[in-house]
């Protein structure tokens, strides 16, 4: 019998749970999750995840964590060299979103669940804020430039913010008709520009 490869470097065990975990949730689901199963994976012992995630809980924070985490840094390197016009700024986060969704479906679904669970961590939490704080963030310049309505931030901010997410959410459980998914974000860009402008 073969020894099994181990497929991270010294140290680096945490980061490669973290990846054999999103490959798991993708591929079989959240109920598929295992400290000890990652371990076999890894050609650990079934104690070294026990060294970083005290449980399965602990193990689905953080991989919600960091889930939020990347889709911020993608949302953040959307706006790279976009012009500071609301219209351009607001395609462009828009459709990073979707496409960080299309392309981590079954971990979009696991942070926005593990997200509103009780016991969820301060890390966890502060990480879900960074993405909706630089939507804010633009809603607020783009009110003080006046291309956006005046009012309470939250509320011209939530229907962007519920627009955006549900049609997402459509996109990747394949609820939207062939026709729509062709065109349908162009749809709700304008719809979104639309309910905002002054």
């Amino acid at each position: 019998m073969h020894p099994r490869t181990r497929s991270y470097h010294h140290g680096d065990l945490r980061a490669a749970l973290l990846t054999r975990a999103e490959e798991t949730l993708r591929e079989k689901g959240p109920a598929a999750l295992s400290l000890r199963e990652l371990a076999r994976d890894l050609g650990v012992s079934h104690a070294a995840p026990s060294r970083h995630f005290k449980d399965k809980r602990a193990l689905l924070d953080a991989l919600a964590q960091s889930g939020f985490e990347r889709m911020a840094a993608v949302l953040g390197a959307s706006q790279d060299g976009v012009p500071e016009k609301i219209s351009e700024q607001v395609e462009a986060v828009v459709r990073a979103y979707v496409g960080f969704a299309r392309d981590n479906a079954a971990l979009l679904d696991l942070m926005y669940s593990v997200k509103h669970d009780p016991e969820a961590s301060d890390a966890l939490l502060e990480a879900t804020q960074r993405w909706s704080d630089l939507v804010l963030r633009l809603v607020a310049d783009a009110q003080a430039r006046g291309e956006v309505r005046e009012g309470p931030l939250e509320h011209t901010a939530l229907p962007v913010f519920a627009t955006l997410h549900g049609y997402a959410d459509l996109a990747v459980s394949g609820m939207l008709p062939p026709e729509m998914d062709e065109h349908g974000l162009d749809v709700v860009i304008a719809f979104i520009l639309r309910g905002i402008r002054p």
